[in-house]
């Protein structure tokens, strides 16, 4: 009878742990919910509304979904909670601060990525923060860049995209010449807005590469390197897009407007991932037989 009584009072123990940890994670995310009561709906109407921020409705879908599909990895480390934890969680409750005084969107919004790696290294251990480490980086790349950092750049890439589509484009034979950013034709004039600036492949591509990164289970040197190639990578396909615009528009200037120049920036978009693709497969391999060698 004893023994029964024991092996009864062990599951309702269990029972009774998992409870309050379940209502401990819901204490926890209505607080959080309530913190970010206004900063997370301004994010979520930024992604719907603004074309340069959409890829943003993706991320936190696909972050949850990688921290679930590697759930077996992070419960088989032990809970081991840890103070240290506490000093992340104040570092993210200090930037939301600064963000909301100094009314920087930015800062406010990342704020909670921060405070997320605080509160699993407090309550789980540094080991379960470790496992979840590529699922909260790849959390923090839904903020957009702040307006400050974007304008910045911008208008820099602007120029450079439409000084080398017309040096392109002169040299394979098309009568044109730039001013400023506007790229003058024979029959046609071009402008170099901000949405050929090459930020919005920009921003995609460095996703793309933390995501091939990840699926490639490649080695932190090949995901450093795809991230820093990513960069001229972005920039380069964006000028392949204006230069072939410009000389579309000199042969027919309707190839340059309406559906003709959207599918033009959708097929070059899969292009730019084709190229980084081969990219990863590249360096990916390179960096494993470098490894392999060093062993």
């Amino acid at each position: 009878m004893d023994i029964a009584a024991t092996r009864l009072q062990i599951p309702s123990k269990q029972a009774s742990s998992g409870l309050s940890a379940l209502v401990g994670i819901f204490v926890i995310a209505v607080l959080i919910g309530l913190l970010y009561a206004q900063i997370l709906p301004d994010l979520a109407s930024e992604w719907w509304t603004q074309s340069e921020a959409s890829y943003g409705l993706l991320i936190p879908p696909m972050a949850f979904y990688i921290a679930y599909m590697r759930r077996k990895t992070t419960f088989a480390c032990p809970v081991q909670p840890d103070l240290w934890g506490l000093g992340l969680t104040s570092l993210g409750c200090l930037v939301l601060l600064s963000g909301e005084l100094a009314s920087e969107f930015y800062l406010a919004r990342v704020s909670i990525v921060i405070l997320l790696a605080g509160l699993i290294w407090t309550f789980w251990g540094r080991a379960r923060l470790r496992t979840l480490g590529f699922p909260l980086v790849l959390l923090a790349t839904m903020v957009p860049l702040p307006a400050l950092v974007y304008n910045a750049l911008a208008a820099p890439l602007q120029l450079f995209a439409s000084t080398i589509a017309t040096d392109l484009a002169q040299a394979l034979g098309v009568s044109i010449y730039r001013d400023g950013n506007i790229i003058h034709l024979a029959g046609t004039s071009l402008g170099v807005a901000e949405a050929c600036s090459g930020l919005h492949s920009l921003s995609a591509l460095i996703i793309g590469s933390l995501l091939l990164g990840f699926l490639e289970n490649a080695s932190m040197i090949g995901r450093i390197l795809l991230l820093i190639l990513a960069i001229p990578l972005a920039i380069a396909v964006n000028v392949l897009r204006v230069t072939g615009t410009a000389i579309l528009a000199d042969y027919k200037p309707e190839l340059a407007e309406g559906f003709y120049h959207s599918f033009s920036g959708w097929l070059v978009f899969v292009l730019g991932f084709g190229f980084l693709w081969l990219l990863g497969k590249l360096i990916f391999r390179l960096t494993r037989l470098s490894a392999g060698r060093a062993q």
